[in-house]
């Protein structure tokens, strides 16, 4: 068996709770009056001091001020769900939460009432702290799980902090829970305790709908250690972050609400990626590092708005949650240079269920090793195997298995899932196809998991095949991603069988009304942006499951032939 270790030399790794990591083992290494968090539109700031205390507040108002209001009355390990979009609040609710020891389920703000009552029910929460415009879609899931209105509301905080809004005064709100008491200290998770789940984040499986991954408070600990070991350090005298990575993600929850606050980088929150406003509030804050992802990429490389505003003071972009290539590494580096930014541009590799990052590229092989993911992280073990069985030899690509404290404790309530992707000895499979130099860098060279990554989002086409086959006139069905270079993605494309059978003159018409069809059915992320074919049997294998490769194929040849004829007129 050829295991390989990371280059860095191990670092410890804390048994406590990622609360009591960030607000007290790690609390004073930067001045309490530091801002911390800073509302981009508004510039409302919390300082490192005022975290510690509103999350505080907030985890006694949780606890004993919620019931008393006639909401949920919640214990240590009860799960609560945030559902919102970026915003000020965030942080308050996410580590208070953590500090009164529930566990925190982080849902896709774009989530339909039917993909939402999933998590909900199978994540077993108790509570949704939801953003004012998404509490609509909270009671209509609701209403789907037949729970009466006065119940639902009972199971609902409005995230409406600072600002209350006044259309929603009838609901309990985060101002109802600050205030009125504040915890002495943080629940504590020493030793084993450390174990325990902290965050469920939800991860698209390649069958069935998503799982919820279970991420303990040593994963965190040990991911914001490990990370701090290989994450640039461009010594900054005032370094600050841009936050527009959505929070609800594993990548944005850890790397911008969790990590800078260990290096004392205060985070500029952006409700949603705009490019427009990426580079204002750049020039505004002074902004010096960005997390983003391969589509924010390639809009920096086009937008005018990168020529109108200042951008000297961005030293660092990290992108992760699917490939970057060269060439448009390439180009985003000339484009932001050419607008006075002389920037780093690295690339990190990670899985939500690994807590998430397990390489990252060094600062100063980001050209050098352009398209690398970069070594191990310390801790980290990692293999390269070959249909689960044989080792990879020297330079020769193999699924990428890895071990160490960061892997997550399993799947929720899905013993088969977790046995099927993590081994008795604590490998856990990643489905990622890679290959690793004589250097020890590593690259990621095709995936054996089918899920289509749309703009760092995961779709599973099972999930979309599902919908599909409720549609009244679709017989059989079968989805596929295609990548579509101009936007550096991934595009959803599905392949339907008509019950009947249609004229070719009715065939785009069909594919067409298939696609409205499935709008309100599904979250942005998962529109069938590649399009519907209309075939007369989807191709499979003798024991029924589709062949993939061959829609692969189709789908990339018609692409490229369209795109061809497109170029033609």
């Amino acid at each position: 068996m050829k295991i390989y270790t990371s280059p860095h030399a191990p670092v410890p790794v804390r048994n406590e709770s990622i609360y009591t990591n960030l607000a007290v083992t790690r609390f004073d290494d930067f001045a309490p009056e530091q801002p911390a968090f800073i509302d981009a539109a508004s510039g409302y700031t919390i300082s490192r001091a005022q975290w510690r205390t509103l999350s505080l507040q907030f985890a006694w108002g949780v606890r004993h001020e919620l019931p008393r209001l006639g909401g949920a009355r919640l214990e240590r390990g009860d799960v609560a769900m945030v559902f919102s979009p970026n915003s000020i609040a965030w942080p308050v609710v996410l580590f208070g939460g953590l500090a009164a020891a529930l566990r925190m389920t982080l849902a896709n703000s774009a989530y339909t009432p039917r993909e939402l009552a999933h998590q909900y029910t199978d994540s077993g929460a108790r509570l949704v702290f939801a953003h004012p415009a998404l509490v609509p879609a909270v009671l209509e899931m609701f209403r789907g799980l037949d729970v009466d209105h006065t119940a639902a509301r009972q199971q609902i905080v409005v995230m409406d902090w600072p600002a209350p809004d006044p259309a929603l005064k009838d609901y309990l709100s985060v101002h109802d829970l600050l205030g009125k008491g504040q915890l002495a200290q943080e629940e504590k998770f020493p030793g084993e305790l450390a174990n325990e789940t902290a965050l469920l984040c939800y991860s698209s499986g390649t069958t069935g709908k998503p799982k919820g991954v279970m991420t303990t408070h040593r994963n965190l600990t040990a991911q914001l250690a490990m990370v701090n070991v290989s994450y640039p350090s461009l010594n900054e005298p005032n370094p600050v972050m841009l936050g527009a990575l959505p929070f609800y993600h594993i990548y944005g929850v850890v790397k911008l609400l969790h990590f800078p606050f260990t290096r004392g980088m205060p985070v500029v929150i952006m409700q949603k990626f705009d490019p427009v406003d990426a580079c204002r509030w750049i020039e505004k804050y002074k902004v010096t590092q960005m997390l983003v992802v391969p589509p924010m990429c390639l809009l920096f490389t086009h937008h005018p708005a990168v020529g109108k505003y200042n951008m000297s003071t961005l030293r660092a972009l990290m992108s992760g949650a699917a490939p970057l290539g060269a060439p448009l590494v390439k180009a985003l580096h000339e484009r932001l240079k050419r607008a006075g930014a002389d920037v780093v541009i690295i690339q990190g590799y990670g899985l939500t269920e690994t807590s998430p990052a397990s390489h990252i590229l060094p600062a100063a092989d980001y050209i050098r090793k352009v398209g690398s993911i970069g070594p191990l992280l310390p801790n980290l073990e990692a293999r390269l195997v070959i249909e689960d069985v044989q080792e990879a030899g020297p330079g020769e690509p193999g699924e990428l298995w890895l071990r160490g404290p960061t892997i997550m404790k399993g799947y929720l309530n899905n013993e088969e899932a977790t046995t099927n992707s993590i081994t008795p000895d604590g490998w856990f499979k990643t489905g990622d196809v890679a290959i690793v130099d004589e250097e020890g860098y590593y690259a990621i060279v095709d995936r054996r998991k089918e899920l289509i990554k749309y703009k760092g989002f995961q779709v599973p086409p099972a999930e979309l095949e599902s919908v599909l086959l409720q549609h009244p006139d679709i017989v059989d069905v079968g989805v596929v991603g295609v990548t579509d270079e101009a936007e550096a993605t991934e595009l959803p494309r599905a392949y339907v069988v008509h019950k009947t059978g249609l004229k070719a003159d009715e065939v785009p018409i069909f594919a067409s009304a298939v696609q409205e069809w499935i709008k309100p059915r599904v979250a942005r992320h998962k529109y069938l942006r590649g399009g519907v074919v209309v075939i007369e049997a989807i191709p499979k294998s003798a024991a029924g499951k589709i062949l993939r490769r061959q829609l692969r194929d189709r789908a990339k040849a018609e692409f490229e032939s369209a795109k061809a004829t497109k170029a033609k007129l």
